[in-house]
């Protein structure tokens, strides 16, 4: 989903953003437009914070809303989730046009368990004869267009823009070839490395004396310990990525001249690569030096073929070892696709290896080992990673812009503050604040808390914002403050408070439709429905006569659920707990299962279901926690208590969903839009460029948004 980037990785963002702009030629050149996602960000969130002053009116997005245009609402696609949303910004079309239904759904002419990503599937879809190829695909990103008019392009993390060759999984034919994903300098989002985030907890007894040989390695790189050095008696831990196995070792130093046993630093390093001096040209760092500071700190994996890193972070450090607390960070990568490489290694080589982005299994303690740690331990590994992340995405746009100061479009993404807002947006008073205690609502709600994740949430948007104001430093403004490219920022969707954890395989079980033959895919509150169809599915088993009476059973079962707990149902119409429930469309004369509409696009489910605000497909917890009220004796419930706070996916129209809208520029009015749409934005990028859509395009230039 995020599709969270909520501590410096590999320089300060001052340090960054000099060397970003020291490779701009002297004669001053930037891109003559830029576009940034915010993931997740919400204009009526935005518009709070810039009353209550939280944001600052001068810079980022600030500067843009003051120099330039904003909108108050920007209307996003349905379903409202982080795939959907960017390629329909990238291509101007919705998602029943662009094929991507989700993040993540089933292309329906693979085996009928199979899922695709949605950061990962054929945009504008594929011929389902073949499968093969479409020749007439049914969105066409703005990038496509603009190249084909030989304007340059580059994208930063961009979903979508990837450079890879997209396979049906089941036949693995091409389905969408790596040039339609690739443009002059193509960086794709990182890729997870294959070993998830741990938490580690050790005591005095777990240390000894260390060598002489240590000392005089740490010395040598310009550590010195004014009390023993001390090292734990055995392997912190083993695991391989990218073809080699590492065996991690970690040490302790009193790096404070006080007559007092203190250790205050803790060093981990690779047994075979030892504690090497440096110093380290990237994307290697040496040995990752620790110390209770609220910053983690980067560690490559000297050798890994995939370029592969981690980071560790302590959380707390007694200076007589009694009690150590410390993470290390899940491994992450670049994907090396061939028509990309050069752009990779570029990133790899001058801002480094791909930082751990925030990560949820933390603060939910998903992730081993972070069971005993207190709440703020973890808030403060999820806050370092949101400030690190953030950085690096921003050092990597930098390095696009400063690699390409002639493109005539780069498009940057940046992660927050969606996975803030899926952690922290504490605002409903059905939300428990103790995820294991149903009566940790209302009045049973811990008001610290509240206030925590209020100020986490705020955080983010201002980390956001910064982001923004370092590449319109990049890019430079005129004397009035007006940024010399123009800048668009959109997001790609909003974000909303859920309360309850829904399991759409129970209520599909508990009303006795074959769960073999009916599956759902879900994304957030999005779920699509599909049927194993015979000669559709390549492992289809269900005919066409079943396949119409499931779906109208399908259709019948989830407009009939509700929610009968009155705690928590008084905001449901009707108290019904679907939004949409929207069937494939069955015309006669055409083939059963294959018909699209303006809701429903190739790969859409049998069915489309979108739950209503406050209950999320995601969240439920193992074992499941009953709610306040609800019957415990029922052993399979459909409703549950969640573990986390923030959804989105919901109906595009409601307020909560609205993406953020603003630009300034050289060709940018000032002035104040009620309303714009994510569709309009590559229709209007064109027209700056003075480039034609390709003709799959649905929105508008914003021509009341241009000076000519």
């Amino acid at each position: 989903m995020s599709w969270s980037c909520l501590m410096r990785y590999f320089y300060s963002a001052a340090l960054a953003a000099t060397l970003a702009l020291a490779a701009v030629p002297a004669a001053w050149a930037a891109p003559k437009v830029v576009l940034i996602s915010l993931d997740g960000a919400n204009a009526s969130i935005a518009d709070e914070y810039f009353k209550s002053g939280v944001l600052n009116a001068k810079t980022g997005l600030g500067l843009l809303r003051r120099t330039g245009a904003f909108a108050r609402q920007n209307v996003t696609i349905t379903p409202s989730v982080t795939a959907p949303g960017h390629i329909a910004i990238a291509t101007g079309s919705t998602a029943a046009k662009n094929d991507i239904n989700a993040n993540s759904f089933h292309l329906i002419k693979s085996n009928f368990t199979q899922n695709t990503s949605g950061f990962g599937a054929p945009i504008g879809g594929y011929d389902v004869s073949g499968p093969t190829v479409s020749e007439e695909p049914t969105a066409t990103p703005l990038w496509v267009t603009l190249r084909a008019a030989g304007k340059q392009v580059a994208t930063a993390t961009w979903p979508g823009g990837d450079g890879v060759d997209v396979l049906e999984p089941t036949s693995t034919n091409l389905i969408q070839p790596a040039s339609v994903r690739t443009v002059d300098y193509t960086v794709p989002f990182g890729s997870f490395a294959g070993v998830g985030a741990k938490g580690f907890v050790l005591g005095a007894a777990d240390f000894a004396d260390g060598t002489a040989a240590l000392a005089s390695q740490l010395a040598a790189a310009g550590y010195v310990s004014y009390s023993p050095v001390k090292q734990k008696t055995s392997l912190l831990e083993t695991f391989t990525v990218g073809d080699v196995t590492y065996n991690i070792l970690v040490a302790a130093l009193d790096g404070t001249n006080d007559q007092v046993v203190n250790y205050d630093t803790l060093v981990f390093y690779d047994e075979a690569q030892g504690i090497k001096p440096g110093p380290f040209s990237l994307p290697s760092t040496g040995p990752a030096y620790e110390r209770v500071d609220g910053n983690s700190s980067k560690f490559y994996l000297e050798g890994s073929s995939n370029k592969a890193g981690t980071a560790f972070y302590v959380s707390f450090l007694a200076g007589d070892l009694s009690t150590v607390r410390f993470a290390r960070y899940a491994t992450n990568f670049i994907p090396r696709n061939a028509p990309i490489i050069a752009s990779v290694d570029d990133i790899n080589n001058n801002v480094g290896f791909w930082a751990p982005q925030p990560d949820f299994r933390i603060p939910e303690r998903i992730s081993p080992g972070f069971e005993t740690f207190p709440d703020l331990e973890l808030e403060g590994m999820y806050a370092d990673q949101v400030r690190s992340f953030v950085s690096y995405q921003t050092d990597i746009g930098l390095r696009a812009i400063s690699q390409n100061p002639n493109a005539d479009l780069v498009m940057i993404y940046i992660e927050q503050p969606d996975g803030s807002g899926h952690q922290f947006t504490l605002t409903d008073p059905r939300q428990p604040t103790d995820f294991k205690n149903p009566n940790s609502i209302g009045s049973g709600q811990d008001p610290e808390k509240k206030a925590r994740y209020a100020s986490y949430l705020k955080t983010a948007y201002q980390t956001a914002s910064d982001a923004v104001q370092r590449i319109i430093q990049a890019v430079g403004t005129e004397r009035d403050g007006t940024p010399k490219s123009d800048v668009l920022v959109v997001s790609d969707h909003g974000m909303a408070p859920f309360h309850t954890a829904v399991s759409i395989f129970n209520l599909l079980s508990n009303n006795g439709i074959d769960t073999t033959k009916v599956r759902a895919v879900t994304t957030g509150p999005a779920a699509n429905l599909y049927i194993s169809l015979q000669g559709r599915e390549a492992d289809g088993v269900v005919s066409e006569s079943e396949y119409l009476e499931l779906q109208k059973k399908i259709v019948e079962v989830l407009r009939g659920a509700a929610d009968p707990n009155p705690t928590y149902n008084y905001s449901l119409p009707g108290g019904k707990l679907f939004r949409f429930v929207t069937p494939r469309p069955t015309p006669e004369g055409k083939p059963v299962g294959f018909a699209t509409s303006d809701a429903i696009g190739q790969d859409a489910g049998d069915v489309v279901a979108i739950l209503n605000p406050g209950y999320n497909f995601d969240g439920t917890q193992s074992p499941v926690v009953y709610r306040q009220g609800d019957d415990t004796t029922v052993t399979t419930p459909v409703l549950s208590l969640a573990n986390f706070y923030g959804a989105h996916g919901y109906d595009s129209r409601l307020p909560e969903m609205s993406a953020i809208f603003y630009a300034a520029g050289p060709n940018i009015r000032k002035g104040t839009f009620q309303a714009v749409r994510n569709i309009d934005v590559a229709p209007t990028i064109l027209q700056i460029l003075g480039v034609a859509p390709a003709s799959t395009v649905q929105g508008n230039a914003l021509n009341r948004l241009l000076k000519k």
